[in-house]
């Protein structure tokens, strides 16, 4: 497990082989031209920005996947705040090795910190609010489970994982069942009477006239799909309490805590994943450690 936040050795080296085979199945045919097989040296994975660090765990797996003689020593946690200068880990052995690992280790981690660290930051906007920060799918193909780890490491919550996780639906969804001559309280009722037993069912509306017709169906959770603040604050105040209310589409940094005073229950960022700014973290080798053994 990483972090008990239920991934899986298997998980995680299923995800990893993949980045390896797509960087170096060909060799490093650099190193291996230039760097001495015997050169061995000590290299310090270094912060240069500030944030969440998250996938420190799974950047020292590709580098004992790579070669497992090395000695990798992991000195900040996940979850933990990081600034320029601090030193993430550091992995000591064959040179030739660190090089081969080098860039697969920073994708992971520069990646995931940034998801972690935007996840944190959405979340301090919206301080003082009950209102939990959620992802979407929107993830790389992929790396949903390293990409939900690290909003959860930020201190987000996950949505569905897989389209198997829940009944969500969508405008789709709705479109093509209208056209059958369905109405939407309609839809939601079918969906509940289909739904395995004790499944939430979960609908998209746009306008208050549709968050009605998804309450009077029995809908368990409503989400409040690109409305304006004005739009939520009305619907909210409409809906009983004993129904959760998301709110999706548009969010940014500079509306989040208008979003969180409407009084919705979730916040669903898809930009989390998406789009986060990766943190910017360096693998430096330190010369006066390099000898020919």
């Amino acid at each position: 497990m990483i972090n008990n936040l239920q991934l899986s050795q298997e998980q995680v080296d299923n995800i990893i082989d993949i980045a390896l085979a797509e960087d170096i199945s060909h060799g490093d045919i650099t190193s291996e031209a230039l760097i001495p097989p015997e050169l061995q040296g000590k290299a310090s994975m270094l912060v240069k920005a500030r944030g969440i660090l998250a996938g420190g765990e799974v950047a020292k797996r590709v580098f004992l996947k790579v070669d497992p003689s090395l000695k990798v020593e992991l000195l900040i946690k996940d979850g933990a705040k990081v600034k320029p200068g601090d030193i993430v880990a550091t992995a000591s052995g064959r040179v030739t090795s660190i090089l081969k690992a080098e860039r697969v280790a920073l994708n992971f981690l520069t990646r995931l910190s940034g998801i972690a660290s935007q996840t944190a930051q959405y979340i301090a906007q919206t301080h003082g609010f009950v209102v939990s920060i959620t992802d979407t799918r929107k993830t790389t193909p992929g790396l949903r489970l390293l990409e939900k780890y690290a909003v959860r490491i930020g201190g987000g919550r996950n949505h569905r994982f897989h389209l198997g996780d829940g009944i969500l639906i969508k405008d789709n969804h709705l479109a093509a069942l209208r056209a059958l001559g369905m109405s939407l309280k309609e839809i939601v009722v079918k969906a509940k009477q289909n739904a395995p037993k004790n499944l939430k069912v979960e609908v998209e509306v746009s306008t208050t006239q549709e968050a009605m017709e998804a309450v009077e169906a029995g809908a368990d959770i409503i989400m409040l799909d690109n409305m304006s603040t004005e739009e939520m604050r009305h619907v909210v105040s409409l809906i009983p309490s004993h129904i959760k209310i998301e709110a999706s589409g548009g969010i940014t940094l500079a509306n989040v805590r208008a979003v969180a005073m409407s009084g919705v229950n979730t916040i669903s960022i898809g930009a989390l994943t998406h789009s986060p700014q990766a943190l910017d973290i360096s693998l430096e080798l330190e010369p006066q450690t390099l000898e020919l053994l």
